[in-house]
């Protein structure tokens, strides 16, 4: 077992959550795309956001499947601003 792995066991049982819920490699995945996707800061916000719907009822597999989709797509609009490339 990795640091990983026991961080998560011991998250877990501190917050009181079946460590089989916890499905690592879908949000590390999730949280990779989104860093590369996005931005890096987007990462983490996304991965707790996930984690609001599926405790509010979202299935985990399609919530971050639709993520990782609006990723796929995200175009920013403030890219497309004149005036934030303005400096």
């Amino acid at each position: 077992m990795g640091t990983l792995d026991r961080w998560t066991e011991a998250v877990c049982g501190e917050l009181g959550i079946d460590p089989a819920l916890a499905d690592t490699g879908a949000v590390l995945d999730l949280a990779r795309v989104v860093a590369h996707g996005v931005t890096r800061p987007a990462a983490p916000l996304t991965a707790y956001l996930l984690g609001v719907a599926v405790g509010r009822g979202q299935p985990m597999a399609e919530s971050a499947a639709r993520l990782r989709e609006l990723t796929g797509t995200w175009a920013d609009p403030a890219d497309d601003d004149p005036a934030d490339q303005a400096g």
